[in-house]
């Protein structure tokens, strides 16, 4: 391909499939929160997004491996990669805004104080605190207790820095040519990718079997579960991505300077771990 040539990629079909399965999954998860019913739509659903994901990613590695790419092509993927970062940004500072509201303006105006402290009418024997074990309404039953920021949330923060510190030496590693300390170093970070998993899972466990905090424990654990929810569900993602990518390191891809599709799962996943860092500040330490 000479220096001067543009790449236009043919049709694909999986744009289309990929929206249609995605809005069959939202559609049939909706279903489930109201209806309590079609667990089997929601997992055909996302079992045909990562299928569709998986083939769609095939053909891009496909056409890079055959020199398909140049520079035009290598600036469109890294402002495409930037501005799907920046989506992620404004979807959980959505989250982290309702956080913040909830605690800086309802509970004191539910209390009595502020413009809207009127609203103290409604539950007058209401006591604005955060977390809230006792939600104003009392058929709404609160937390039982709530997690010490330094059990389970500590080892969990120090994974997922560690699993950063890790993924740079990769990166750095396969930068200089150093193939095989790359491979080490990555096969790291997917281990503490798996152990977070893990370690949140067990949270969630004892979350439900001896906390009560659950989705239906008022605001703290709607927040709760939806702000480290998310994140997990994030973490998943990434850690299967930079398996992914392992293996594809393993099979000799990447050039020293040109190795994009690694560069972008580095940056996602130091995304995932800042995210992280706010969390454990924002809702399990203050």
């Amino acid at each position: 391909m000479s220096s001067g040539s543009y790449y236009v990629p043919p049709s694909s079909r999986w744009p289309v499939l990929g929206s249609l399965a995605l809005g069959a999954m939202m559609v049939s998860i909706g279903i489930k929160l109201v209806y309590d019913t079609g667990l089997p739509f929601v997992l055909v659903g996302v079992a045909g997004i990562i299928v569709i994901m998986a083939l769609w990613f095939r053909d891009v590695i496909s056409e890079s491996r055959g020199g398909l790419y140049d520079a035009q092509m290598d600036r469109s993927f890294r402002w495409g990669m930037a501005w799907f970062i920046f989506s992620e940004v404004m979807f959980f500072a959505a989250f982290f805004g309702a956080l913040f509201y909830v605690r800086m303006f309802t509970l004191p105006w539910l209390g009595g104080e502020g413009a809207k402290g009127v609203s103290a009418l409604l539950w007058p024997d209401f006591v604005p605190e955060w977390p809230l074990m006792n939600p104003p309404d009392a058929s709404i039953a609160g937390p039982r207790e709530v997690f010490s920021p330094w059990q389970l949330p500590l080892v969990n923060t120090l994974v997922l820095v560690t699993s950063s510190i890790t993924l740079t030496v990769a990166h750095e590693a396969l930068k200089v040519g150093y193939r095989q300390t790359c491979r080490y170093w990555l096969t790291g970070t997917v281990l503490l990718g798996s152990c977070f998993i893990a370690i949140q899972g067990v949270e969630y466990y004892e979350a439900y079997a001896h906390y009560g905090i659950t989705l239906e424990a008022g605001i703290f654990g709607a927040t709760f579960f939806i702000l480290t929810g998310f994140h997990g569900l994030h973490v998943i993602i990434g850690t299967v991505i930079l398996a992914t990518m392992l293996i594809r390191i393993i099979k000799g891809h990447f050039a020293d300077e040109n190795h994009f599709g690694f560069e972008a799962s580095c940056w996602y996943w130091h995304f995932v771990d800042v995210v992280w860092v706010g969390l454990f500040i924002f809702v399990y330490v203050l």
